[in-house]
């Protein structure tokens, strides 16, 4: 994944041509800092900074995202306030056992940070964040490290009470208010999405398209929470809208995998309509689809269709369903309304093997400084060791942590000279607040200008932190040129050891994290055929979805022989939908029916379990599916549609777990079975 590269031209559009709501937005973090600055020197904090760094740590452009990270910064600090205290006086007398069980520590967040996703990551970076600023310092004086972690919540806390309130009072923009417009652009690229997907083409840009609009719009929803009454509605209603449009792509998927049976003569008759459908699906006017779900009824009407064609037609009319049901529930949205039966949130993948390593590497990056520093008997070796905690806390659960440590290194490098210039040039000669703060918010406004651009954030960001902390402003300030030195160098050394062993120990994705996955996906499927239909849809499709997207990401660094991870992701697509298929049209059933699908269904979930689609298994749904066929042919009280729904998905299921078992035969195997072989 490629991150944000700094660009001149970028920095100077943000520092000279700003936007309006960038103006806003630095103006607004300004005044919060400052109040946080004025309130920790008056309250006589130990380290006021800290509660100037958390304004700018939690800025964020909405009022929702400022209250969601805020709170579990919050969370995150008291944990790791409570971890460091409990560290401390258990190993404060053993500092080697200590800083092993500070390296497991910082291991067991940066896993849980990476099984997690927005503000739940957040706060497993800040207990080990907040862990390594609290004891690593205290070592050198254990009887101190309450007072540290008390006077650090506070300070931290301080912070998070003033960006809260600057974003509820300051210009305030609302997430709830931008989910509308957001939820419905996701409608529109599922619209479009869908329309490619019913002539066959076309299976990866917009199906990625859709599922990223679906993913990130809904990555918003947990913000809009924190905004009241109204952000937790229309939250609801986002649920609804992402559940409606997993299936309208779904429907559509189905509707082109059953128009792959049909004869040619009959695939002409029904080519027509499917191509009108495609066509007002993209034009995204509701008029011709009126009309167009009329002529559906008079095609179903003609009993002289095969019954493929017939089941063809019957899905394209449930696309035109699902159209409607996904504008009711944008419209839900608009408005600030629940829509009845609103299902869990989103899932999405978990890769605990790869969240293991990612902690392991962690902990050998901070052994390394920390080596480093007893090696050298460096005085300030543990700043070093207490910065490369916290940089590791931040970054080692991210997909590329090397370049993102490597950025925040740049904007370090970029602080230490501004610092310098403030602190031991400036304010020695300037006394009181008024100039202290204007001496510490120039810099800090033209920081923040750049930190609401996405390409200089991360830069900006960690310039904002590292010029407050080398600044060091406080009711008693020193003004000691060594002393800045030793402590710039300490915080780049920590930084760019970090940076060079997770450059060294890289954990991009391979073969066997791509098995992961697809044991993975056999697994979910397994778990489909029993979990709750009315919460399967959006656990089923967040996953697969989140899948995907993490495939495509590495689509082109893949060479041509080995890109069939996607096809496994596409056949593992559409064997759960059409598994959600058959059983939300035979949900219902009971008597010798509901004893063939339940017989079906397990048949299925054991194959899944067992290894999944093989060369020797392609056969293995024919008999599940011939018995349930005639249950199916026999039922009495089935409503018509129904059973011929059910009885295209059980076709659909048996075509795609044979194409998929073909797919696992012409597939080339991983190096270590060819050399087996």
């Amino acid at each position: 994944m490629k991150l944000p590269t700094f660009r001149v031209a970028d920095t100077w559009q943000a520092l000279f041509a700003p936007a309006p709501s960038d103006l806003l937005f630095a103006t607004r973090n300004l005044i919060a800092g400052g109040l946080a600055l004025y309130l920790a020197l008056r309250l006589d904090f130990q380290q006021p900074q800290w509660a100037l760094t958390t304004v700018f740590i939690v800025s964020q452009s909405s009022s929702g995202m400022v209250l969601a990270k805020g709170a579990y910064r919050l969370l995150g600090t008291v944990i790791g306030a409570l971890a460091s205290i409990l560290l401390i006086g258990l190993l404060g007398q053993a500092p080697l056992l200590f800083l092993l069980v500070m390296a497991l520590w910082l291991a067991l967040c940066t896993t849980g940070a990476s099984l997690l996703r927005n503000h739940a990551a957040y706060g497993f970076v800040l207990a080990g964040y907040t862990a390594a600023i609290i004891a690593l310092p205290a070592t050198v004086a254990p009887l101190q490290v309450f007072d540290q972690a008390v006077a650090r919540c506070s300070e931290i806390g301080l912070g998070i009470i003033c960006a809260c309130v600057a974003s509820l009072v300051l210009w305030p923009r609302r997430v709830e208010q931008a989910l509308a417009a957001q939820g419905r652009a996701a409608w529109l690229a599922g619209r479009r999405a869908a329309a490619s997907e019913l002539l066959g083409d076309d299976q990866r840009q917009g199906l990625l398209l859709a599922l990223g609009s679906i993913v990130t719009v809904d990555a918003q929803r947990d913000h809009a929470w924190f905004e009241g009454a109204q952000g937790r509605r229309r939250s609801q209603a986002l649920r609804v809208l992402s559940r409606d449009l997993l299936g309208l792509l779904r429907a559509a998927r189905s509707v082109a995998r059953q128009r792959q049976l049909l004869e040619p003569q009959e695939a002409q008759s029904v080519q027509a309509l499917i191509r009108e459908t495609s066509q007002a699906l993209a034009a995204e006017h509701e008029s011709p689809l009126a009309a167009l779900a009329q002529r559906l009824e008079q095609g179903l009407a003609d009993r002289s269709q095969s019954t493929e064609a017939r089941l063809c037609l019957l899905q394209l009319s449930q696309v035109l369903d699902l159209v409607a049901q996904s504008a009711r529930s944008v419209s839900a949205l608009e408005q600030g309304l629940v829509p009845p039966g609103a299902p869990g949130a989103l899932s999405w993948h978990r890769d605990l093997e790869q969240g293991l390593l990612g902690g392991l590497r962690s902990a050998l990056a901070f052994l390394a400084v920390a080596a480093f520093w007893l090696l050298c008997a460096w005085p300030s070796g543990l700043g070093a060791v207490s910065i490369c905690g916290v940089v590791l806390s931040l970054f080692a659960g991210r997909e590329n942590p090397a370049a993102a440590c490597l950025n925040f290194l740049k904007g370090i490098a970029l602080s230490v000279p501004v610092a310098g210039f403030v602190g031991l040039g400036l304010l020695p000669g300037w006394d009181g607040f008024p100039l202290l703060y204007l001496g510490l918010g120039v810099p800090l406004f033209f920081a923040s200008l750049c930190m609401s651009r996405p390409k200089l954030a991360p830069i900006a960001s960690a310039f904002c932190i590292f010029f407050v902390n080398n600044v060091g402003p406080g009711n008693l300030m020193t003004y000691d040129l060594a002393a800045f030195l030793n402590k710039a160098m300490a915080t780049l050394v920590g930084v760019a050891i970090a940076v060079v062993v997770l450059r060294l120990v890289s954990l991009s994705p391979g073969e066997h994290h791509y098995r992961r996955m697809f044991k993975a996906s056999l697994f979910d499927l397994a778990q489909l055929t029993s979990r709750p239909l009315e919460q399967a849809e959006s656990w089923f499709g967040g996953r697969m979805a989140d899948r995907l997207i993490r495939v495509s990401r590495y689509w082109q660094m893949q060479p041509e022989n080995r890109r069939d991870h996607w096809d496994n992701g596409l056949q593992g697509l559409d064997l759960g939908d059409e598994l959600l298929q058959l059983r939300g049209c035979l949900d219902t059933t009971r008597g010798a029916l509901a004893i063939e699908r339940d017989r079906y269904l397990n048949h299925l979930a054991m194959l899944l379990r067992s290894g999944g689609p093989t060369t020797l298994r392609h056969d293995q749904l024919d008999g599940p599916t011939r018995s349930l066929l005639q249950a199916l042919a026999t039922a009495p009280n089935l409503p018509e549609t129904s059973r011929e729904m059910a009885h295209a998905a059980l076709m659909q299921l048996q075509a795609t777990w044979r194409r998929w078992c073909r797919q696992q035969a012409q597939a080339p195997r991983p190096e270590a079975e060819q050399a087996a072989a």
